[in-house]
């Protein structure tokens, strides 16, 4: 564990054994910042990890941050800004000058750089990017100008290639040579005088192989290749599905243009299950523990106002049944029941269904499969669910029909719920309608809808209370 000095004769751990910032630490270096004392925190802070500094940065008072990193000047890592939330980041950089910002992101690799400019305002962002060289200036942009969750976003520009015709010799005095080179790589690229992409070579190949032979005879085949405009989320299934370390990305030309590497890639796994778990429940993806109450309050509106026109569409389903629910008021008790057993089967099938759909592990090859064990699934719990509840209620109110119309109530219930799990996503995706957005709503709605109606329409007819 990275520790920090807090004094002479005295150690403190940074994060606690589940990973959250030691308050004592945070105190310390607060103090520190409050007071300018620039002396104890460079002893506080100077050798932390990029992923501590963040940590130490969201766990900071808003004022203290910008104050913090003013006075580490060139000591401060501006790449603990990518691990930081988008609130808190963009935050930072309000407060800080153009000048401090760009020369904090000069030294960075160009996808860190990227990551921490492109949710900026345009004029905040050329402010920043006219403080920096022109070739500088145009390693950014040119990353910028992809499209937002595009590979070319995440990408980093600098890669070594090397003409097919070197010899393994030549290649390995290159790399010894040559001070510009990227801090970490996994093998080296192959290209045309054209900078077209050609092949790649591994590492440890290379290293393996004498020096006489030449770079060609090592290529690899059958290379996996990014496209600077796919989506980073198919890039990261390609990661996943191959195995893969690292991977050249080329412009539709075939040129080279950067490289994808396996850090990047789990970042954006970890953004795409964090974005399908808050929009499940109906949370907006971009949310985050940093957000203001004005804001979160506003983003979670919506969709709480569309499940309040989903709870009176329920209701005025047991309204239809107004005489029935005055004469037996068991069927009031019990109503709920039923819809909640069918909303909770719903969400069950509805996350494994919009899970597979995200990983492509869902599609027309398995889909009949998956819906068949669904409704298979739906059958079986709801002749149990029946036997449990009708058992429960006919003793309850001493009914026994009454327990039978749960029970029939149950398996229509859970039947239609296994549909609605599967069909109100697959429906949402061939619209091209993201189904972790919405599915949720719309299930609830429809088991609730289901519910209702089977419970209460099968007992006026068994009970005649029509």
């Amino acid at each position: 564990m990275v520790k920090a000095e807090i004094a002479p004769d005295e150690t403190r751990p940074i994060r606690d054994e589940e990973g959250v910032m030691d308050e004592g630490f945070v105190e310390q270096v607060s103090q520190a910042v409050l007071l300018s004392d620039l002396t104890t925190l460079r002893r506080l802070v100077a050798d932390l990890h990029e992923a501590d500094l963040g940590g130490l940065l969201e766990a900071l008072d808003s004022e203290e941050r910008p104050k913090l990193i003013s006075l580490l000047g060139g000591d401060f890592d501006f790449t603990a800004l990518t691990e930081v939330d988008d609130a808190v980041r963009e935050e930072i950089l309000d407060e800080l000058s153009p000048e401090t910002v760009a020369e904090g992101v000069r030294d960075l690799d160009t996808d860190d750089a990227v990551y921490i400019l492109e949710d900026l305002d345009e004029a905040d962002k050329n402010r920043i990017l006219d403080q920096l060289t022109p070739a500088e200036r145009t390693v950014l942009q040119q990353g910028l100008d992809y499209p937002e969750g595009s590979a070319g976003r995440r990408m980093q520009a600098k890669l070594i290639a090397v003409p097919p015709f070197w010899s393994v010799g030549q290649t390995i005095d290159f790399l010894r040579e040559t001070q510009d080179l990227p801090e970490r790589f996994f093998e080296i690229f192959v290209a045309d005088p054209s900078h077209r992409f050609i092949g790649a070579v591994r590492l440890d190949r290379l290293l393996r192989t004498k020096r006489p032979v030449s770079i060609a005879d090592l290529i690899e085949d059958g290379r996996r290749i990014v496209e600077a405009d796919d989506d980073l989320e198919d890039v990261a299934r390609m990661f996943q599905r191959y195995d893969l370390v690292a991977a050249p990305v080329v412009d539709k030309s075939g040129r080279l243009v950067g490289v994808m590497t396996i850090d990047d890639v789990v970042d954006v796994i970890e953004e795409a299950a964090d974005d399908d778990v808050k929009q499940l429940a109906g949370v907006d993806a971009d949310e985050e523990l940093s957000d203001s109450v004005r804001e979160v309050a506003l983003s979670r509106f919506r969709w709480r106002f569309i499940s309040l026109v989903a709870a009176f569409v329920s209701a005025s389903v047991m309204a239809m049944f107004e005489a029935q629910l005055s004469k037996l008021v068991a069927l009031a008790v019990l109503a709920p029941i039923v819809a909640s057993q069918g909303g909770n089967a719903a969400t069950q099938t509805m996350t494994v269904a919009v899970r597979a759909l995200g990983t492509g592990e869902l599609g027309s090859w398995n889909m009949s499969r998956f819906f068949r064990r669904e409704m298979i699934v739906g059958l079986l719990n709801g002749v149990a669910f029946a036997a449990i509840t009708a058992m429960v209620a006919g003793f309850w109110f001493a009914n026994a029909m009454l327990g039978a119309v749960i029970g029939l109530a149950m398996v229509a219930t859970l039947i239609v719920a296994a549909l609605a799990g599967v069909a109100v996503p697959l429906t949402l995706h061939k619209l091209r309608i993201d189904p972790a957005v919405a599915s949720g709503t719309f299930v609830t709605t429809v088991t609730d809808v289901v519910g209702f109606f089977s419970f209460l329409g099968i007992a006026t007819i068994l009970l005649r209370l029509g």
